[in-house]
């Protein structure tokens, strides 16, 4: 019987295979002892693909930055990111697996995928789909009562925070997301989406003693309460690094070492992830400057945290991508002998432009026709074409109407990426995801850092391990996550408002009603609340 689903055809034997060799290197992976510590910093730089570490490099070398990045020191290994049922990952699922241990798939925040018979790359119960799991963040505040904190520069329920500290099958939910994010309670939280709030976080906020800091830079940095913190700036995510104004919205560096002072505080230690949220953007919008300057900003964030982790003498820092994003390579086959070109003409380019393309976006939206070469010049040092030129106001948001005659189907910052990137050097396979390795580099006190080639798997082993945590991930699953139709087996219960965002799971047992609304860790019994520890995953 077994002989015959084994040699069913050779791809099904391929499959076996390869689950029994994903098998071998799970049960071996990490079998030496590691040495846990208190804090552990986990950086992830999202969508962030190899070549974009050497055109950092270049960048800096260039424009008399230095020749290295804070990286460099500590370059360990490289990982392969994939989801349950494919090799090319999404920031869900492969970030999700850093938190919890399981691939998942793409668009699944934390949640246990479904089996795709044929497909699967990792062995799964199918009895076990969308069940929600466990996070490093969740047991290290749930087992040894750590200060938690996300610091990002996207919107606070993205993909990779909410990897952290949520739980869903639509990583575009936010209305499921927020609320998990706000009732995990967490010590801090910085990054963008001011207009996501609403007004149930922010009660949830005043009853849990939490600081809301709203578009406040100096507030952020100046605050030194022990109380929980969220700073959050702007409607949704952050400008570009290069994009924002320092007067007004923080650096990803600055809110990491604000973040790491404030967690430090914690006698227990803390958790702490960092997502440079932006390289992934700009890669998908295949914008140099904007992918090199986004990833310096996180290299100087990954200094922050390096010097905090020598200094204490307590601290991991783990930096790695989640994926890669868009095939960037220095060259092109567009630029004939590529192989020839000098420093300057490769790096000389980018470095005169002042704004990523969505940046320029917004400088140029209402300027008027007669004004648009003189303004892009002064950003790009690119003098316009004619055909260049009429491009631009065509462009479908263009906003000055009266000049327009035929509108194209691309925007403004599409063509105006067309036409910087006419003049470098730098390709792109794509403006998605793609399926390379990527790099891993470590640091802890004692040297017990993940090497060699991982998987993504392995990576929550690590920090697994390095947290100090007993309680496996399953099992803390088990405990903090059950099904209410076994908790109340028995009993009277009821769904109220099923569509509603917030729907609320009622309970009755004689005389006592119990309310527990969904993406809440608050419920109350005949009206009097309490804190689960946890939260409720609808």
């Amino acid at each position: 019987m077994y002989c015959k689903t084994i040699v069913k055809n050779n791809n099904e034997m391929k499959r076996t295979n390869l689950f029994l060799i994903f098998l071998f290197f799970v049960s071996f992976t990490f079998a030496k002892e590691v040495k846990p510590v208190k804090n552990v910093i986990l950086m992830i730089p999202d969508g962030t693909s190899i070549g974009v570490y050497s055109a950092a490099r270049w960048y800096k070398v260039y424009n008399d930055m230095g020749n290295a990045l804070h990286h460099d020191p500590y370059f360990t290994g490289t990982v392969s990111t994939f989801s349950s049922n494919a090799p090319i990952g999404d920031s869900a699922p492969t970030t999700s697996c850093y938190m919890t241990g399981v691939p998942s798939r793409t668009g699944h925040v934390s949640i246990y995928p479904e089996h795709d018979p044929g497909n699967d790359l990792y062995p799964l119960d199918s009895t076990m789909a969308y069940q929600p799991l466990a996070t490093i963040l969740e047991a290290s505040r749930i087992e040894l009562n750590k200060a938690t904190g996300l610091v990002v520069t996207c919107e606070f329920p993205h993909a990779t925070p909410a990897d952290c500290a949520a739980h869903h099958y639509n990583r575009g939910n936010y209305n499921a997301l927020a609320p998990q994010m706000a009732y995990q309670n967490l010590d801090v939280m910085f990054g963008g989406g001011n207009r996501i709030l609403t007004d149930d976080i922010k009660e949830h906020f005043k009853n849990n003693g939490t600081t809301l800091i709203q578009n406040d830079r100096a507030a952020m940095l100046a605050y030194n309460s022990d109380n929980p913190v969220w700073a959050l700036f702007h409607d949704r995510a952050l400008p570009y690094d290069i994009d924002r104004d320092p007067e007004y919205t923080p650096s990803l560096a600055e809110m990491t070492q604000k973040a790491i002072e404030l967690l430090s505080k914690n006698e227990n230690g803390f958790f702490l992830m960092v997502e440079g949220s932006q390289v992934d953007w700009a890669a998908h919008g295949n914008d140099p400057v904007g992918i090199i300057t986004e990833f310096i900003a996180f290299d100087e964030a990954v200094g922050k945290a390096i010097d905090f982790a020598k200094k204490d003498g307590e601290t991991v820092v783990v930096m790695l991508s989640d994926h890669g994003n868009s095939g960037f390579s220095i060259g092109k086959s567009a630029c004939g002998g590529y192989d020839t070109l000098t420093l300057e003409e490769l790096f000389g380019e980018v470095s005169k432009y002042k704004h990523t393309s969505s940046g320029l976006e917004k400088k140029l939206i209402d300027v008027e026709p007669e004004n648009m070469k003189a303004e892009f010049k002064k950003y790009t040092d690119i003098d316009l074409t004619d055909d260049q030129l009429k491009l631009l106001l065509s462009s479908k948001n263009y906003k000055d109407g009266n000049y327009i005659e035929v509108e194209n189907s691309e925007s403004l910052s599409r063509n105006i990426i067309d036409i910087m990137n006419s003049a470098m050097c730098f390709g792109f396979t794509t403006g998605g995801h793609t399926g390379e390795d990527v790099l891993l580099a470590a640091y802890h006190p004692d040297g017990d850092v993940p090497m060699g080639h991982l998987r993504n798997t392995e990576i929550n082993d690590y920090l697994f391990k390095v947290s100090g945590l007993k309680t496996p991930l399953p099992e803390l699953t088990k405990r903090i996550f059950a099904k209410h139709n076994e908790v109340f087996k028995g009993m009277d219960y009821t769904i109220e408002d099923k569509d509603a965002d917030i729907p609320v799971l009622v309970v009755k047992n004689n005389d006592k009603t119990l309310r527990v609304p969904a993406f809440s860790s608050i419920a109350t019994i005949n009206g009097d609340s309490f804190d689960l520890g946890s939260v409720t995953v609808y």
